[in-house]
Order: C-alpha cells, then structure tokens, then sequence
C-alpha cells in the first residue's frame, strides 16, 4: 500500500494539472478543425441553367471562370488572384461563382459560342437571363479581380 504524503498529494495535484490542459488543448483543437475557414473564391458545383435560377431568385450575378486544364494563366489564377480572402468576401458575397472547364464540359462549348470566348482565361459576369454584363480575358491579378466585379456591381 502506498503511503500519502505531502510529495505524494503534490505530484498528483501535477499530474492531474497536465491532464487538464492537455484534454482542454485537445478540445480546442477539435473544435477548431470544425471550423470552416474560407479564403478566396467558394465555386459553386452547379449548372449554369440552375445558377441562372438562383440568380432570378437572389438577384445576384453569376461570375463565371472560363478555363482549360492546360492553361498555365489558369491554373496561376486558380493558385493565387482566386485564393485571396479579399477576393474571395467580395465574390463569395456578391455574385454566384461558377468554374467551367471549356473544353471538356459540354457546357463550355455552349458558353464559348455563346459569349465568344476565344483565350483562356476569360472571365464573365452575366446576370439571370444570362445577359452579358462584363467580360475580361488574360491572367488577372486580385486588384485586376476586384475592379471587374466592382465595375460590373455598379
């Protein structure tokens, strides 16, 4: 049998300390990674006939990224203009954000017929009776972003 002493209320005092901050740590970072942190554009997995009903709904434009796979200026943008959560609040607030791959959508080969799009990447903002509103074509870089979505808002 063990003998309490003072040495021995005071390690378990310790112990007991150590557990507590680390099953407190434990939850916070649970709790943390259930968080959902956003930061730059969130693209909508839709069709554009279903964006253009959201569209009529809310009353929000439908911005819509026109790329390839094999466009380096694409995947650049994707890597960083489209990753900046100042870029990311503005379109994620104001507009119905598609990405469709030009090429191998069908829906892509409509869209370049439709709004002539010729060179990747080409950026659109079109409203819910798909009306082209703004179009842009190149790299842009997030102030490049933020003047096309501010323009087309006026």
């Amino acid at each position: 049998m063990c003998k309490l002493t003072s040495a021995n209320i005071e390690t378990m005092k310790m112990r007991i300390g150590i557990l507590f901050v680390a099953l407190t740590s434990l939850l916070i970072m649970t709790s943390a990674s259930s968080v959902k942190v956003t930061t730059g554009i969130e693209f909508d997995q839709m069709t554009l006939a279903e964006a253009k009903a959201l569209s009529a709904k809310t009353g929000k434009l439908i911005f819509i990224d026109c790329y390839t796979d094999w466009c380096g200026p694409c995947k650049r943008m994707a890597a960083t203009s489209f990753k900046d959560p100042a870029v990311g609040k503005l379109y994620n607030d104001n507009f119905i954000n598609l990405k469709i791959e030009m090429e191998k959508n069908p829906e892509g080969r409509d869209l370049a017929a439709s709004y002539k799009v010729r060179a990747y990447p080409t950026l659109l903002i079109i409203d819910g009776k798909g009306n082209l509103i703004r179009q842009v074509v190149g790299m842009q870089t997030k102030d490049g972003l933020v003047m096309f979505a501010n323009a087309a808002m006026k």
